[in-house]
This record gives structure tokens, sequence and C-alpha cells, in this order.
């Protein structure tokens, strides 16, 4: 096995570089040999300056991952960052490509810092529960002050080699990103002016402004619905205010220590595993996916428009289809307000704008028009009859191979792939909207789906930037399935007397970014409307209906889009205002049921809303719908506001202990044992002594 880090002496420039692909993680072995490396600088009187070095696509990606949860082993990073700082000859860190995390801070331990020009700059430890823990709280506050250092810590968000060089966080960027020749250079500019060592640690601390740290204090209280990182770490950071070096990395670890024990710490972890895991799947093993380029989408509405708009600003050929020339210029115009925006959130120019208007967009009343698509995407009403209808036609004009998807969120797609005299090619592509900024995408895999379109659709979803989630056949696959039941479940606390809005305030305070109330709204009220009539056929004499909400559905309350829904929204605004004459409506309802209403604590709240959820996810597991708990998990946190700090509701469901959340049912069960009926999978694994995690590996 080769060294991951090698040490060349190059006319008087020790060359340090670390090679430990694909990310050159900060590995036990890296930093042992980084170690090494520093120390043999120091002894080499031949070598006047160092040159730290990235190998391969980057400098430093951070902390090796596959370390996470286990004993940590010497050297600590913390110990190596000071030896290079202690270096008494110049050290440089030459970056390109990622510098994030440990690798910002070994970079921020050099004396001098140079960049290629696609160098990016970040601490993403709070994304992880954490905090830097390396010297990054103490020495960046003093490199760049503390409104800057705090910018780039409490979000984890990196900065480029620009915002880089403008902030002094860097001497130079570099058009040319071979930084093994531009830190040669640059050595041997210091070694030919005696430059001095310049330690990060030794710049006076930062001045502390109370008033400065009190308005981060509030902000970050106000945004962190409960998670805690980001509010240590401005603990971290106001202790350099205070603090010299010495004391302020020992309150950096101690506090950093204190993160690593906290369950959301743990959350947070699972969850940067469960993203990575879930498009892992061992049937796609070796699988060839075909090559997608142009993408057809037939329904130019708010959803079609949106999968459109998602495929052109991944570089794609898109033709849109709609029922007449009207419609089709309709759908345009949506398209083009979408890229508008996307222009304002930097990710376009208008210049690629206009190419993608031009040259890559096509808005048409013609189904001919998709006969070269390699994939075509129906976004049409949520009707069987007239989805059926739409795959006829594709059937008769797409080509021979081209996947032919459905955007569907509940309809049977066996029975639409059955229409078809290609079902093999059929596959449901559930988006969420707004599709062009909604990270989640159901693959929902039909009877006869070729494992071939399969891969294909998970390589055009990273195409997308969306994370994609393997699902099979049933009524809402998985986030909706999932939806249903835990919205009935806050409904049955609804009309047994809790209010829309202390049901929606006990769930933002566990971390959900809105309740199912506020939800509702944004959605509309004429979706739940539908889903309802949708299932009457199939209702249980014992099932308990939420009369209310239909009467809402006939006001004409639709939610945000018509100002009025279980919320008010005055002039249009988002932000929902309580109305007593929605609770008038409920207690109506409850009068007609003839229920005496009683109160609800939040906790109480909290655990009915999760026990249904959990509940519901182990039944999707054990019918197959969801092939890992871990698959729940993801569909829930990147499609449902689930509070990402608790890892998703089968985590958290195992942090609290299934033992727990089964009681929970059966405690509830004995007053309603028709909806709280305990899945056999969760008294299967609290049999066994087991949890949700312990399926998650094959």
């Amino acid at each position: 096995m080769s060294e991951p880090v090698t040490y060349i002496n190059d006319q008087g420039v020790a060359l340090i570089t670390i090679a430990n692909p694909p990310v050159n993680a900060l590995s036990q072995r890296v930093r042992a040999g980084l170690l090494a490396a520093v120390q043999q600088f120091g002894a080499d009187d031949s070598a006047q300056v160092a040159v730290i070095l990235g190998e391969g696509r980057l400098f430093i990606g951070g902390a090796d991952i596959s370390e996470f949860g286990k004993p940590p082993q010497a050297p600590s990073l913390p110990d190596v960052i000071n030896a290079i700082e202690s270096c008494d000859k110049p050290v440089v860190a030459a970056v390109h490509g990622a510098a994030l995390g440990g690798g910002f801070e070994v970079a921020l331990g050099a004396h001098y810092r140079i960049a290629g020009a696609d160098a990016r700059f970040g601490l993403p430890e709070v994304k992880l529960g954490l905090l830097p823990g390396a010297g990054g709280t103490q020495r960046l506050p003093r490199l760049v002050g503390v409104e800057q250092a705090l910018t780039m810590i409490t979000s984890g968000t990196p900065i480029s080699a620009a915002q880089a060089l403008e902030h002094a966080v860097v001497e130079q960027v570099f058009d040319d990103s071979n930084m093994r020749q531009q830190g040669l250079d640059f050595a041997r500019k210091l070694q030919q002016q005696g430059a001095p060592v310049r330690r990060t640690g030794e710049l006076p601390r930062p001045a502390g402004d109370a008033a400065l740290l009190q308005e981060w204090r509030t902000r970050l209280e106000r945004s962190a619905r409960g998670e805690v990182a980001a509010l240590v770490a401005l603990d971290a950071v106001s202790a350099a205010t205070r603090l010299d070096l010495v004391e302020g990395l020992a309150e950096e670890r101690r506090l950093f220590l204190s993160l690593m024990d906290t369950p959301q710490r743990a959350g947070l972890i699972h969850a940067f595993f469960a993203e990575r895991q879930v498009a892992k799947l061992p049937e796609l093993a070796g699988l060839e996916s075909m090559k997608i380029e142009h993408i057809g989408v037939v329904g130019g509405g708010t959803m079609g428009a949106g999968i459109a708009t998602s495929a052109l600003l991944s570089g794609l050929q898109v033709t849109l289809v709609e029922r007449d020339q009207e419609a089709a210029d309709k759908a345009r115009n949506t398209i083009t307000g979408y890229l508008a925006a996307a222009i304002k959130r930097g990710k376009l120019n208008e210049v690629q704008r206009e190419t993608i208007l031009n040259d890559r967009l096509a808005t048409v009343p013609d189904y001919n028009a998709l006969a070269d698509a390699d994939l075509i995407i129906e976004a049409v009403f949520e009707s069987m009859e007239v989805k059926q209808s739409v795959f006829k036609t594709l059937d008769s004009v797409a080509k021979p191979g081209a996947i032919l998807a459905t955007n569907t969120s509940y309809l049977d797609i066996n029975e639409i792939a059955s229409i078809t005299a290609r079902p093999e090619s059929v596959i449901g592509l559930h988006f969420f909207s707004p599709a062009h900024v909604m990270k989640l995408l159901e693959v929902v895999v039909a009877e006869r789906t070729a494992p071939e379109r399969v891969a294909s659709a998970f390589i055009l979803a990273k195409r997308l930037g969306k994370t994609a989630v393997r699902a099979g056949v049933c009524d809402g696959f998985i986030g909706n399935r999932l939806l249903s039941h835990y919205r009935t479940a806050a409904d049955h606390m609804l009309l047994d007397g809790a209010s829309p809005y202390q049901i929606d305030k006990a769930l933002k305070a566990y971390g959900f970014a809105m309740g199912p109330y506020a939800v509702a709204d944004l959605a509309g009220l004429d979706i739940g409307y539908a889903t309802r009539q949708r299932k009457a056929a199939d209702a249980h004499p014992r099932d308990r209906y939420p009369a209310w909400a239909d009467e809402l559905f006939h006001l004409g309350r639709l939610g945000q889009k018509t100002g009025k829904g279980y919320y008010l929204y005055p002039e249009g605004s988002r932000q929902g205002v309580e109305d007593p004459e929605v609770e008038a409506l409920v207690a109506k309802a409850r009068q007609q049921a003839g229920i005496n209403p009683r109160t609800f604590t939040d906790e109480e709240i909290v655990s009915r809303y999760m026990a249904a959820m959990i509940n519901e996810g182990a039944r999707v597991l054990e019918e197959g719908i969801a092939q890992r708990p871990l698959d729940i998990d993801v569909v829930l946190l990147y499609g449902y506001g689930f509070p990402r700090w608790r890892g998703g509701p089968m985590h958290t469901a195992d942090q609290r202990g299934l033992k727990a959340v089964l009681a929970d049912i059966q405690r509830f069960a004995e007053e309603d044992d028709h909806f709280w009926q305990a899945a056999p999978l969760l008294e299967k694994l609290v049999e066994q002594d087991s949890n949700f995690a312990s399926l998650n590996h094959p």
C-alpha cells in the first residue's frame, strides 16, 4: 500500500502531497503522514519553504467519514495543525478544488494560502451537528473578523476563491489550477524575499462586539428550530474574542466534544450516510443505463413546467407538449419566469437563459414532436382515464427504447403500464412541487419495469440534482402513503379537541418545517378534497371522516391561493393568521359526531403524530414498498419537511426505542383499535430486541 502523504525536496522547496482518493480525506494514515512530513521539513536544513498540496481533483475534502463513531486514533487533527502552524519556516497551502472542514483548517494552520480559480473554502461541520474542532472557530475569526467567520461557520456554506481573496483568506488566486507549479513558483518568491512565518493564531483577537454576537444569537435561535450546533459554534467564535489561542482551542475542543455526544449529531450523521446510501441498490449493480439528452414533458401546468425547468437547468433538451398552442405558450411563459428566478439565485445568467429558450426548449401542441425524445414524462391531471389516454398516444409516437414515465402521486402505475405495448419501459418519476426546486424524486418501479430503465432513472435524477429513492407501487408510494396516515392522526386529534393551530405549533417546535394544516394551505385544500373523494369508495365504516375539511373546500377556502384556508392570508401574505371561524367549523363537526372535546398536551400531539408515521413506515417496509428504513428517512427528510437533525422517522424510532413506540400505539389502541393497529414488523423487531437500523444492510 502506497503512502498517502509524500515529501519531496525540490531545490529548497518541500512539496508535501496528500494522495488519499477520492477526496483526500484526513484519515489516521493521512494525519500521521502529514505530521511526519511537517517534522521532516522542520529537520531538513536544505528546505526553506514547504507547500502542502492535494493530489487529484481537490485539496482536502475533510474528515474521513469511515472513522465516524469510532474511537479516535492519534495523531489528532488539532495536533497536526498546531505542528504546521508552529513551524519556524514558511508553510504554504496551495488549494485547488475544495478545502472543506478539516481541509480548510489545515489551510488555516499554514502561514500562506494560494488558490486556483476553482477552489472553494468551507466549514460544513454544523450540517453534521458539530462545529469545526481543529481550530476553525479560533483562527478564522482572527483572519476575517467575527461577522464573516460566523456567516461561514453557522451556515456551513463554502465561499469561492474570489470571495476568499476578497476576505484575505488567500494571498493570490490563479486561473491555472496546476497548483503544484503555482505552489513552487509562489514558494520560490517567498525564498527570494526571505518572507517571514505568519501564524494565523498569533493575529490579534477579533474585537468582541456584544451587540453583534447577541444579534447573531437571536437570528440563529429563530432559524435553528431546535438545532443546537450553530448556537454552540457561536459560543466557540465568541470565545475567540476573549481568549488567547491556546485557551480558545481548549474551549473549542470542549464544545466540539459536547456536541459529539448529542442525539442531533447522531441524527445528522445518519442523514448524511442515508443520502449517500439511498442510490446504492444491489439490483442495479453492473447495469448499463441509457443515455438521456432529450426529454419530453406532457402537460405544462405547475408540475410539468417545473420538471421542464429542472431538465433545462441541467443542460437537457426539452420538448413540452400541451393540448393547444395557447396552453403551450402559457407553459413557455411559466418556464421563462422560473428561469428568471434562477438568474436571481445565481444559477443562470442572461446569455444562458436566451440559449435555453431559443435552442433547447420547444413548447408545442403536437405529440409527434416527442418522436426523438429519450424519456417522456407525463404531468397531466391526476386521473387514470386521462393518464391512460396519454400513454396510448405516447406508445404510438415514442421511439423504440424510450422511457415512458408518469408523475402520478397516487395512481397504480401497473394499470397505466398495462395500456401500452411496452410495459417494461414504463416507470414512475414522482417529482415534488416546485419540481425545479425540491430535491426529492421517488423512482416508482412497476411490476414489469426493466432494471435498465430503473438504472437510467437514477442516473437522470443525479443529473437533475435530485435525491432519488426507489419505491414500489401502492396508493401514495412511500411519502404520500405515510403522509395520509400521519395526517389522519392529526385529524383525529383535531376532532377529539385539539386546535389546528396547537397541532401546527407543537410540530414546528419539534422541528418540522411546517405543521400539517399550514402544509395543507400551501398545497391547496382542493388537493386534499380530491384525495378524500378518490378514497371514499374504499372507506371503512369505522373511518373517522374530517367533515370540516370538506366544508372549508365548499366555502372556497383553498389555502394560500385564495387567501383563506385553515389560516387567513391577508393581502397575499405567506404568513398565516389564526381564524376563529375555522375552529367554529371544527366544533360543529365534533358536535355532529357526538364528541366531548378534551385537551391535548404538545407532547401527546407529537407522540401520536410520530407513532402514526413510524407505524405506517413499518408497514411500507414489510410490504416491500420501501426496501430499507433509510429510504423512508430520506423521503421524509427531502420531501416532507422532517427535521434533518432528527435523522428521519425510522432513525427517530430507533433513538427512542421501539418498545416505547409500540407501547404508545398499544395505549392509543385502547380508545381506537381500528386506526391504531401495530404493524407486525414493529412487533417482530421489538420481540427480537432489534431495531430498524438492522434492516438497512443486505
